[in-house]
């Protein structure tokens, strides 16, 4: 295979994701009760043989360093492999914030000319996917591609959200794009970009530097537009399952795909790849489940202890759930409690949070209640669902016995 360069965007925060990246990039996203969702471009990554890889962060790096460590939880350290953080920096010719993701890039185009590869794949670090990097590649170089886009197929309500194409139908692996918009409104365009490029890094270079003068530096808005003009820009059909963690519902959804009998997304078969000595998994007891517990569709690991009720619910390491206690429809990130006669339905509860005794969190709605990282929910407080808790409140915060829905505890 040709020599390849990978550049994963993973340092925005995303704002729709709220109180979830208050404190990391959406990219370390806690997934599947185990993973971050950086996992899984780093997991299809290692098994396409692509060990060179620079990861561009920017917001609240220290988890995403922490996580990445050296790259050796995805065999990237070698003579010839690696996997280094890129963040933005001060100097001579660069000495701002990263302005899009064309500039996280355009930044760092010393560092891709030092790499001297033949082709650079650009990623997205916040998608759910399996993917062979290499059938992309191969198919970018049968068509002689300048810039080959990966689509997926959308229905025409989400148009607006994505940078949408029509695509030549050469073969069932796709063809040339002849037609591109971003976020456009009313489109009947349904092959939406999964922000997966394949350039040949002379144009890529190139693209880069016209395009630093532009105002937004993004690749959908500016540079796949801009090269359609002059160059062959071919779109290649992916047609697994993807899944969106872009806002607060997405991230559910995608995430509860991994339960039920026939899992939309059966992530014990897909060989991810994780840092097992982030957060000290490695070094955890196994989980504990007591005479007690009722347990029911539920993904759970090591250092959990369950003595309630837990049914249709994803548990990360560490996570307690006490004799009385039900958690029903919800997510519980690293080292969470939920203490005798609290009840939990339909919320994200992120990681160290305490909830104690009788408490009630969410409903069966289908408004979501999201609890930030390290909150104490006080003995007896209701909180129903929509209802959204800041992260590293103390019990003495919460100054009402019962919180609405559309509130927000801060």
């Amino acid at each position: 295979m040709a020599q390849v360069l990978a550049m994963i965007l993973a340092g925005g925060r995303v704002g729709e994701l709220d109180v979830l990246t208050f404190y990391r990039p959406k990219s370390v996203l806690p997934y599947g009760g185990l993973y971050r969702v950086i996992d899984f471009p780093m997991s299809n990554l290692m098994h396409s043989d692509i060990e060179n890889v620079g990861i561009l962060s920017q917001y609240r790096p220290f988890e995403l360093i922490s996580h990445i460590a050296n790259g050796e939880p995805w065999d990237m350290t070698g003579r010839h492999r690696r996997a280094v953080i890129l963040p933005p920096f001060q100097g001579r010719d660069a000495s701002d914030w990263y302005k899009g993701t064309a500039d996280a890039v355009y930044q760092n185009i010393d560092f891709i000319r030092m790499s001297d590869p033949e082709i650079v794949v650009v990623l997205s670090g916040d998608h759910i996917y399996r993917m062979d990097y290499r059938k992309l590649i191969e198919f970018h170089f049968e068509k002689n591609a300048d810039l080959t886009v990966a689509f997926t197929k959308v229905v025409p309500e989400a148009s607006s959200r994505f940078g949408l194409a029509f695509i030549e139908d050469e073969d069932s692996r796709g063809g040339r794009v002849t037609q591109y918009r971003e976020k456009p409104r009313n489109s009947k365009l349904e092959w939406a970009s999964l922000t997966i490029y394949v350039f040949r890094t002379e144009l890529l270079i190139a693209a880069l530097e016209e395009n630093a003068a532009n105002s937004s530096h993004e690749f959908g808005k500016d540079i796949i537009p801009m090269l359609m003009e002059k160059h062959r820009v071919y779109g290649y059909k992916h047609s697994g399952y993807w899944g969106y963690t872009r806002t607060i519902d997405e991230y559910y959804r995608t995430s509860m795909d991994v339960l039920g009998e026939k899992p939309r997304l059966d992530i014990r078969s897909w060989q991810l790849r994780t840092n097992m000595a982030d957060r000290s998994i490695r070094d955890r007891q196994p989980p504990f489940v007591g005479p007690s517990a009722s347990i029911e569709d539920t993904f759970f690991h090591c250092g959990c202890t369950i003595k309630g009720r837990v049914a249709r619910s994803i548990l990360f390491p560490g996570v307690t759930v006490e004799e009385g206690a039900v958690v029903e429809d919800s997510i519980l990130f690293f080292d969470s409690t939920v203490l005798a006669g609290a009840e939990i339905r339909r919320t994200i509860v992120d990681t160290g949070c305490l909830i104690s005794e009788r408490a009630g969190i969410g409903d069966a709605g289908n408004d979501l209640a999201v609890v930030g990282m390290r909150t104490v929910i006080p003995e007896g407080v209701r909180i129903q669902g929509g209802v959204t808790v800041h992260p590293k409140l103390k019990a003495d915060s919460f100054s009402k016995k019962e919180y609405l829905r559309g509130e927000v505890v801060q």
